[in-house]
């Protein structure tokens, strides 16, 4: 299964998802549909973040009016720095910082499109130092403003629903929280041409890429607070956090007092990638590292960006049993897991027996109690819980609420080796009647089933009404299945 992996680790924006993109291996050509489309254009660098080499995108306003004089106090060793309190004059106001990656709520300092880059590169999107940036430029726009441009756009059907859906995934955010509908919603400078840009853009190159699969591991958020135009806020910031709510990944804090994830990035990576907590195996084809705007001392500023063929299948929901790799090997399907364990010596039964209920509620996927004994010989149960990543403290807080338990431990699996799952109705005849039952069958990634199994409370309930034993309705139920 082709796999793009991202490396949160460092937060994202939407320059950097555009850069490390790039630099694994996207073709640059396909960023035309915006050019031809705004007043602006792509500039695409090459940095050094703490020894690493990374990539970088700026997006250029085009040259109209610009008489060929470069700023001097823009240039600093050859590279362009736009570091926060500068004073310099790039056609729009440093007074909230470069808000090029967010909405009128946060308006601020911008973490990652500082745009520190060289302008070594030989390719057809290298262009001259005569320019300007375009962060904040153009119409701040509403959100039914933004859709209407990029249905003018004339993308391709999937981009354009890919763009959609993430500048859809930004205005609901942002409506929550301001407390406005989501038609009237202003993105200020989320709704300019270079975030427009940006999000445009990361859909093209995903589309270029055509993974089959995108994920990332947890995202840094940073820490300390920004200054808003509305007062100073914790870092993350409220519409990264309402983007967050709608996200398949984690944050995690830290790991600077900086703000490292910006809502563009959020949202675009809400809309393209599942949260696993840590990269999945993958046979690596081409990778890159996109390049953000600050310099740390000990953490390079970049976004890794991985694109090869996963050993690890995307699991299948439980429920709809759909295979996720069409092409299988005959084995099992590999699914990143985290398993839960809490000794408990005082629990009621009623409890324990309402744990694999209360528990499924908020994620887990299996809960097992275990008699054992524990200290002074008293005895006890073992609960052990099996959940994704990234649903374990939210299985770990119900645990505890439930159980009075004082800690959860995670052990040590991450993973585990599950089957494909269907589920079958089949007719059961009993003495002249008809009854339904469902069948659960696995079958591995190939295909091949082996093992059928009807469900146990469907063949109590036939067997009640007709008088038979329970093995007898399970029996016939399983031979319809493996008779077809």
């Amino acid at each position: 299964m082709k796999t793009l992996a991202f490396d949160g680790r460092m937060g994202a924006s939407g320059d950097m998802i555009l850069a490390s993109l790039l630099a694994a291996g996207a073709n640059p050509d396909a960023l035309a549909p915006v050019e031809d489309a705004l007043p602006m254009r792509y500039e695409v660098g090459e940095t050094s973040k703490n020894g690493i080499s990374a990539t970088t995108v700026s997006v250029l306003l085009e040259d109209e009016g610009n008489d060929g004089e470069t700023d001097d106090s823009d240039t600093v060793d050859g590279d362009t720095n736009h570091a926060h309190g500068d004073d310099h004059d790039h056609g729009h106001s440093h007074d909230e910082g470069h808000g090029h990656d967010h909405t009128d709520e946060e308006e601020h300092d911008h973490p990652h499109d500082d745009h520190t880059h060289e302008h070594s590169h030989e390719h057809s999107h290298e262009h001259s130092h005569d320019h300007t940036h375009a962060e904040g430029s153009g119409p701040l726009r509403t959100y039914s403003e933004v859709v209407e441009l990029v249905t003018s756009m004339g993308l391709p059907e999937s981009v354009e629903a890919d763009a959609l859906a993430i500048f859809e995934l930004l205005g609901e955010a942002e409506s929550s929280v301001h407390g406005t509908d989501l038609e009237s919603t202003h993105f200020h400078e989320v709704g300019a041409d270079d975030a427009v840009a940006d999000v445009v853009g990361a859909a093209l190159l995903v589309d270029d890429l055509d993974p089959e699969r995108v994920v990332t591991t947890p995202l840094a958020t940073g820490g300390g607070e920004v200054e808003m135009s509305h007062g100073v806020y914790p870092v993350p910031t409220p519409a990264v956090v309402e983007l967050a709510e709608r996200a398949e990944w984690s944050l995690r804090g830290g790991p600077v007092e900086a703000e490292l994830l910006t809502p563009t990035g959020a949202a675009i990576l809400a809309h393209y990638a599942e949260g696993v907590e840590s990269l999945p195996s993958l046979r690596v084809e081409a990778s890159g590292y996109g390049a953000g705007g600050y310099d740390f001392p000990a953490h390079p500023n970049v976004l890794r960006a991985m694109v090869g063929e996963s050993e690890a299948q995307r699991a299948p929901e439980d429920a709809g049993g759909e295979t996720a790799n069409e092409e299988g090997s005959g084995e099992l399907v590999y699914d990143d897991v985290a398993v839960l364990e809490t000794n408990l010596d005082d629990a009621p039964p009623e409890i324990l027996g309402g744990l694999q209920e209360s528990l499924a509620e908020v994620g887990a996927r299996d809960v097992s109690v275990v008699p054992l004994t524990m200290k002074k010989s008293r005895p006890g149960h073992l609960v052990k819980v099996v959940c994704k990543p990234d649903d374990a403290q939210r299985v770990a807080r119900r645990l505890a609420e439930e159980t009075g338990t004082l800690g959860v431990r995670q052990a040590g699996a991450a993973h585990r080796w599950i089957a494909n799952r269907e589920f079958e109705d089949v007719v059961v005849s009993l003495d002249g009647e008809r009854y339904e039952v469902t069948v659960k069958i696995a079958s591995d990634d190939d295909g091949e089933v082996y093992d059928v199994s009807a469900e146990y409370d469907d063949c109590a309930a036939v067997a009640r009404e007709a008088s038979v034993a329970v093995r007898e309705v399970m029996r016939r139920a399983e031979s319809a299945v493996r008779e077809e």
